[in-house]
């Protein structure tokens, strides 16, 4: 589910039944690629895999082994087959976890997974209940309606000049303070 629902996005553009939900629905969907990876959430990156025909390897570049734990069911993505879904963790290492893996693969040596790879553990946050959330992702889906309805208008660079470029940097920049208390350290980088 967006943050942002079709209705909010709806009624705040008061585009009413002019545009189908599908279309509002895109903008909500965007909004949340943007914003939710700022956002602090119970993931890990890996950035190589390995597996055996009966057990999978994921490897980090930072220690992990305070973050898992053996017997935690965690939602691997970005891995491909047969690592992808969700596995309960038989192993943890300093910089490595495995787990079983099903099917018939054939055996891999550790290579890398470009982009990373994510692991996700249990989410203790509902960002849909964050009302300064809410309020950035809904400005942030007003932001990119406007790209792709009214290209021509523009944005106020730092020296206060018109810019053409709406989905600039900038467009983070304008909520940041909304979601200063939710950013993730890792998304603060640069």
């Amino acid at each position: 589910m967006s943050v942002t629902t079709v209705a909010e996005l709806r009624s705040t553009l008061g585009v009413g039944t002019l545009y189908p939900d599908a279309t509002l629905q895109e903008v909500c969907d965007a909004s949340d690629a943007v914003l939710l990876p700022m956002l602090w959430n119970n993931y890990q990156f890996n950035i190589s895999q390995s597996n055996t025909t009966t057990e999978g390897t994921l490897f980090f570049d930072t220690p992990i082994k305070d973050v898992f734990y053996v017997g935690q069911v965690v939602v691997i993505t970005g891995n491909a087959s047969p690592h992808d879904g969700s596995k309960t963790l038989t192993g943890v290492d300093d910089y490595s976890i495995t787990y079983a893996v099903t099917g018939s693969p054939t055996a891999a040596v550790e290579h890398a997974v470009n982009p990373f790879g994510q692991v996700a553990g249990t989410t203790n946050v509902t960002w849909t209940n964050d009302m300064a959330v809410q309020n950035a992702s809904l400005m942030i889906s007003v932001e990119i309606w406007q790209a792709r309805t009214a290209t021509l208008s523009g944005s106020n660079a730092v020296d206060f000049q018109p810019s053409p470029y709406r989905m600039s940097a900038q467009l983070l920049a304008k909520v940041r303070g909304l979601i200063a208390h939710a950013l993730d350290p890792r998304s603060m980088v640069g």
